[in-house]
């Protein structure tokens, strides 16, 4: 197989045998018959694989999970049914009460709360940091508890690309992971394990879909972080699971000890999987994933152009853009290209921003991104509404901000539909 992630877009995870179908079947079912109960008694003791009940594995889920995994350049995968849960499941898998967080403060703002609030109900704490800190001010954010780093490879909204490195080294430094939420570059133009992230989780509803269809998330594990080096900080890796009789994942599951922890663990508990129509629809919006990236780009650098060339526009962020404040950063972890997110300001206050929005034809007010349709938003009064203003200052969500979703339309039709939107409010 081509190690050209736009080749596994089309060809990963699936190969089909002579006489059998090209396309990955959809197989839409709850259970899997077995001839013998000892058969499924191995099952239930995963001594032995297979599948048993689709809350927890099903085999057209684990099709696209292989090949978000192989574009990925992982060692193990699984699909969650949003993004929100391959999030949670990719901390809550390793944190447990009494543990504690480090994370970027500049995330989504649903992963935000759902860090800052609902985790900490479950006695996990965050202490959480600028992307731009000085190494110092990340060294200070450490714990002797703390069991794993968060961050998104490009923030949403505010499009602050992460310096995976400066946070790996910290993270190594301190024997826990580096979780990196890859869902805006993708695969396609980033690639985190090449730079020292350990875990990788994507909003598959985003461009992986790319289309507005379906709802989903994936966890990828680069299989690198070595748990037994660590096993007093990672007990539920590294100890017997007297729930499975006793299986020591880390030892007894090599490189896929995360991802089977969390399938057996967590999706068995919290029942967060796809259904099978979702998953095989994005696998086949997969496979024109590197194309459709390409033209997001392009299409989000002339727009990009275009604003900062515009007065009535106070601000452009996009790291495709030279001059950016993170265009280095990002022609150093994603030298093909970045995202077609682009955010911008709009000078007067809450109403006039409004009213831009409100002005917009083609382009469509909506609370999604990463869509083959142009979408915008207002994350100050939407997505990041429940964030207080020194949250939203830290998260780098202005109250002029206004975030662009470029989609694979031509690009003078999008310029057009901004430039008669801020006409219309001067």
């Amino acid at each position: 197989m081509s190690e050209n992630v736009d080749t596994i877009c089309v060809h990963g995870g699936y190969q089909p045998e002579n006489g059998e179908s090209r396309t990955p079947p959809i197989i839409q079912a709850t259970t899997f018959k077995y001839k013998s109960s000892e058969q499924m008694s191995r099952l239930f003791d995963l001594s032995e694989s297979g599948y048993f009940y689709t809350r927890l594995q099903n085999p057209t889920n684990d099709t696209i999970a292989a090949k978000i995994c192989e574009m990925e350049g992982g060692a193990a995968a699984m699909l969650t049914s949003s993004g929100q849960a391959a999030n949670f499941f990719a901390l809550f898998n390793i944190c447990n009460n009494g543990d504690h967080i480090v994370a970027s403060s500049a995330i989504y703002g649903g992963t935000f709360n759902l860090i800052n609030v609902t985790m900490r109900k479950m006695g996990i704490e965050c202490t959480f940091v600028s992307p731009d800190c000085t190494e110092e001010e990340l060294e200070a954010a450490f714990q002797p508890n703390t069991k794993a780093v968060f961050g998104e490879s490009i923030s949403n909204p505010a499009l602050i690309v992460l310096d995976f490195e400066k946070f790996a080294n910290a993270a190594h430094r301190h024997g826990v992971p580096l979780i990196v939420d890859n869902t805006f570059p993708t695969p396609v133009n980033c690639r985190p394990f090449q730079y020292g992230v350990d875990i990788v989780t994507h909003a598959t509803t985003k461009y992986m879909d790319g289309h507005g269809s379906c709802v989903g998330g994936a966890i990828v594990d680069s299989g690198n972080f070595d748990w037994m080096a660590h096993a007093e900080k990672f007990p539920g890796l590294t100890t017997p699971d007297d729930s499975y009789h006793g299986v020591t994942y880390a030892k007894d599951f090599g490189k896929a000890a995360y991802i089977t922890k969390a399938t057996a663990q967590l999706m068995r508990d919290f029942g967060s999987t796809p259904a099978p129509i979702n998953s095989w629809i994005m696998g086949m919006h997969l496979e024109s994933l590197g194309v459709r990236m390409e033209r997001h780009c392009a299409n989000a650098l002339k727009v990009a152009q275009w604003l900062s060339a515009d007065p009535r526009v106070s601000w452009v962020s996009f790291p495709g853009l030279k001059g950016d404040k993170y265009h280095a950063l990002a022609e150093k972890y994603m030298p093909n290209g970045t995202c077609g997110v682009i955010s911008f300001g709009v000078p007067g206050g809450r109403e006039k921003v409004s009213a831009f929005l409100d002005h917009l034809k083609m382009v469509s007010i909506a609370t999604h991104v990463a869509d083959a349709r142009s979408c915008t938003l207002y994350p100050a009064g939407t997505t990041h509404r429940q964030l207080t203003e020194e949250q939203l200052i830290e998260a780098g969500v202005g109250i002029d901000l206004v975030r662009l979703s470029c989609g694979i339309e031509n690009a003078d039709d999008i310029i057009a539909d901004l430039d008669q939107a801020l006409a219309a409010v001067q």
